[in-house]
């Protein structure tokens, strides 16, 4: 049995492909701060987990040893430019060394679609440096840029969905940037298909796949289609971009979770859409699900339990 370290494996995206990979007779390792944030695992016989911290090089180093692959999902949204650097890019360059020390040339990379060294956002830049970090490193190496992910724990169309029961109207930046968005069980399987290929030569240079879904949709699109199959679809009313930074600069001073920043208007300056120059889903033998398919099921059920 082959075994992988998934990183980030008790997020969103962890959790099913911690799933995919098990049906695929994976051994699985997956490491976290706190092992009461992997307690949906728990039904998984194949997945160990680990208390570590990651982003120790020390600690990161022992936990690749003795694995055949490494699954990189580790990301955030939202931060200043030291987060970014330190998540997206610091933590790319110790698994790099790592891999290499442990002679692991194997690793699945979740990037993002906008990932771009010049784009307008903090987040669109760091990751582009990241995947240069494990291009560079000269490993067996592919790099999945999906859109907007979206699926039964997303915090995108369920947020949205919440928002409009609670409120007469939507206010809305960004409303008319587009999306791909993409199923998150697409991108579990995408995955394990690469991890299930035969090995490339070395040197070979790093396949980059973008993971998107068959439908390009605006915000405000998907704003009304989490309303309509949620709680209640409410009028979206489109905010010019000045007063949608004055509306994200306020949430970012709210205390609690972050909905929005400033940061994710910039990356909406540049379409989040397939660029078509490389592979897609398409490429794995998988036949991307829409958006219309599979969210009114679980934007149902959320209905169901609000009223």
């Amino acid at each position: 049995m082959n075994s992988v370290l998934v990183l980030g494996g008790t997020g969103f995206v962890g959790r099913q492909t911690c799933e995919h990979l098990h049906r695929a007779g994976w051994r699985i390792t997956v490491p976290t701060r706190r092992a009461a944030t992997a307690a949906r695992l728990g039904h998984l016989g194949s997945v160990t987990v680990v208390e570590a911290d990651v982003h120790d090089p020390d600690a990161l180093n022992r936990l690749v040893a003795g694995h055949d692959a490494v699954v990189n999902l580790i990301a955030i949204l939202h931060g200043n430019e030291a987060a970014f650097e330190h998540t997206h890019v610091t933590l790319a360059r110790h698994l790099a060394q790592a891999c290499i020390t442990q002679g692991v040339r194997r690793l699945v990379h979740v990037s993002a679609l906008g990932a771009d060294p010049a784009g307008p956002s903090r987040y669109q830049r760091s990751k582009a440096r990241g995947e240069a970090m494990l291009t560079q490193a000269g490993l067996d190496l592919s790099v999945l840029r999906p859109s907007v992910i979206f699926g039964a724990d997303d915090r995108f169309l369920n947020l949205f969905a919440r928002l409009q029961s609670l409120f007469p109207v939507m206010p809305l930046a960004g409303a008319q940037a587009r999306f791909q968005p993409v199923w998150v069980g697409d991108v579990a399987h995408a995955i394990e298909r690469c991890l299930a290929r035969p090995a490339r030569a070395d040197g070979a240079p790093a396949e980059v796949i973008e993971c998107v879904g068959p439908d390009v949709m605006t915000l405000a699109d998907l704003v009304r289609l989490a309303g309509r199959y949620g709680s209640k679809e409410r009028a979206v009313i489109p905010l010019p971009m000045g007063i949608g930074r004055l509306q994200a600069l306020m949430m970012e001073l709210m205390p609690g979770e972050r909905l929005m920043s400033r940061d994710n208007l910039d990356s909406m300056r540049v379409d989040n859409v397939a660029s078509g120059l490389h592979p897609d889903l398409r490429s794995l033998n998988i036949s991307p699900a829409s958006v219309h398919t599979v969210a009114p099921g679980y934007l149902g059920r959320q209905a169901g339990t609000s009223r």
